[in-house]
């Protein structure tokens, strides 16, 4: 299963490269590849799920499950004719986390978990999804400003919608992104008791001061006007805070002190 969806995202990947290299600029025959592509690598976690009798989340199934959002939004933006460069970045960028996933194997279930910490859990991956979405969003927005005030603007870039475009779109995306992350704040208050004996202080004080620089963005966007090089980097800063805080925290007790995360 993994190894169809691998050659599934490869097949997009290409398809897409000649879409926004010229060859075929109005295709969308890299939709329902993308589609299927998708569809196997949920059906990995699937299975998975399935022998191991409730979800596994340790670090490597988490990394290629908010891979598998990644990917299901920027399918999503580009079926309906936006942004389809993003997979060009994004694809491959689930294929490696789906194939870490494969090749690290799998943890113990966390069946032990009850729904509500479940849910929790589930609002965190698909917060960081959408955030680190964003954060690809960013820097095309940083690299298409880029590219114009020097006046060498590659295929790939000239693709992209226009800037103004592209800023909304990033917005939207951070401002879905946020609305997860403050429902993952909120349940993590309501359902996780005891911060100490869970390792979570590190984690939740990181994940706070990313909800506030998130926070802070969408309200300099929406008061002063903030775009361009300013968005790029609260966004890139931000989501840097949450990859720390989810991530960082279950690279170090997962891997390094073989603890759960």
């Amino acid at each position: 299963m993994p190894a169809i969806a691998l050659a599934l995202y490869l097949a997009a990947c290409v398809l897409l490269w000649r879409t926004a290299t010229g060859a075929h600029p109005h295709a969308r025959g890299w939709v329902p590849v993308a589609v299927l592509a998708v569809l196997f690598h949920a059906e990995t976690h699937v299975e998975a799920w399935r022998l191991l009798q409730g979800p596994d989340m340790h670090f490597f199934a988490a990394l290629s499950l908010v891979g598998l959002g990644m990917a299901a939004l920027t399918t999503a933006y580009g079926a309906t004719g936006r942004m389809p460069a993003l997979g060009l970045v994004v694809f491959p960028l689930a294929a490696l986390a789906l194939l870490a996933y494969a090749l690290y194997g799998h943890a113990d279930a966390v069946s032990r978990l009850d729904w509500r910490l479940q849910l929790h859990a589930w609002l965190a991956l698909l917060a960081y999804a959408a955030l680190a979405l964003a954060a690809v969003l960013a820097v095309f927005l940083w690299a298409q400003e880029r590219a114009l005030r020097r006046r060498r603007l590659s295929h790939w870039l000239a693709a992209l919608p226009p800037l103004t475009e592209l800023e909304t779109l990033l917005f939207r995306t951070i401002a879905v992104g946020f609305v997860l992350l403050t429902a993952t704040l909120l349940t993590g208050v309501l359902f996780v008791h005891d911060l100490l004996a869970q390792h979570l202080v590190h984690k939740t004080v990181l994940s706070v001061l990313s909800w506030l620089a998130f926070g802070a963005l969408l309200l300099g966007r929406w008061r002063r006007g903030w775009r361009g090089a300013t968005a790029v980097r609260w966004t890139l800063a931000a989501m840097a805070l949450l990859v720390l805080a989810f991530f960082g925290s279950k690279f170090v007790l997962e891997l390094v002190l073989r603890r759960p995360g």
